[in-house]
């Protein structure tokens, strides 16, 4: 399964572990080219929108932060 084909079932069909594995990748960021990294980031993203509480340990590696629109 490649992140470009991933859809709302395959994010739902997703482990712990598989997230963790993702995470890994990104953590150690040892890729061929940044692009390999960017789908890698682009499907955690696409994770936390779906299933954030998969996502909630490794919150730090997208560097969302929250501000206030007021």
């Amino acid at each position: 399964m490649t992140s470009l084909s991933l859809t709302q079932e395959h994010i739902s069909e997703l482990t712990p572990e598989d997230v963790a594995a993702l995470a890994g990748r990104l953590e150690t960021d040892d890729y061929n080219n940044p692009f390999e990294a960017l789908q890698d980031w682009h499907l955690l993203r696409a994770i936390a929108f779906q299933r954030q509480e998969l996502v909630e340990p490794y919150i730090y590696l997208l560097d969302i932060e929250a501000y206030d629109e007021a």
